[in-house]
C-alpha cells in the first residue's frame, strides 16, 4: 500500500466521525464559547470543516506565510453550510491525494510568519499533522457540545449518549 492509500483510506475513515460531530452543532449555538479565552462554536467548527484543505494546501505549496496570508475562513451561519464547506474540501483533498506520488510527498514545507519559521516538515508530515489536528479539534467540539447537553456520537465505538 502506498502512502498516499493509507492517507486516503484513513482521510475517508475519519471524515464518517467528522461529519457526525459537526451535523450536531446547533445553528443558535454558533456564537457560543465555554470560556473567554476559548474560541467560539462557529470558528471552531468552521477550522475542522477547513482541514481537509490543509492537504491540499501541502500538495500544491512548499510553505504558508501567516504573515502574508492571514487565515480569513468564511463565515459560516448554519449546520448545513458547515457540512457541505467540509464535504468540498474532503472532495479536493481526496482528489488531490488520488493524484499525487508519494515521492512528492517527501519534499519540504515550511510553515512561517513572515522571517520566522514555525515548523519545516516533509508534506507527508504536515498531512499527518492535520489529520491529528482533526482530532484534537474534534475532541474540542464534544467538549463544546457535551457542556450544552447536546449528545455526542461515537467516534471509535458508540459514546455514552448512544449506550
Amino acid at each position: 500500500m502506498t502512502m498516499t492509500q493509507v492517507f486516503l483510506k484513513e482521510m475517508q475513515q475519519e471524515a464518517v466521525t467528522t461529519r457526525k460531530m459537526l451535523s450536531r452543532v446547533p445553528n443558535d449555538k454558533f456564537d457560543w464559547k465555554p470560556h473567554p479565552k476559548s474560541m467560539n462554536m462557529r470558528s471552531l467548527a468552521t477550522h475542522i470543516a477547513d482541514l481537509p484543505s490543509w492537504t491540499s494546501m501541502a500538495i500544491h505549496t512548499s510553505e504558508l506565510d501567516f504573515e502574508a496570508n492571514p487565515y480569513n475562513p468564511p463565515v459560516i451561519t448554519d449546520a448545513q453550510e458547515l457540512l457541505n464547506y467540509f464535504e468540498s474540501n474532503l472532495q479536493k483533498a481526496i482528489d488531490d491525494l488520488e493524484k499525487v506520488k508519494d515521492a512528492a510527498l517527501e519534499a519540504d514545507w515550511t510553515l512561517r510568519n513572515g522571517e520566522k519559521v514555525l515548523y519545516v516538515a516533509s508534506k507527508m508530515d504536515v498531512i499527518r499533522m492535520s489529520f491529528c489536528q482533526t482530532v484534537h479539534h474534534r475532541a474540542q467540539l464534544g467538549v463544546y457540545l457535551r457542556l450544552l447537553d447536546i449528545p455526542i456520537p461515537g467516534s471509535y465505538g458508540p459514546s455514552a449518549d448512544e449506550q
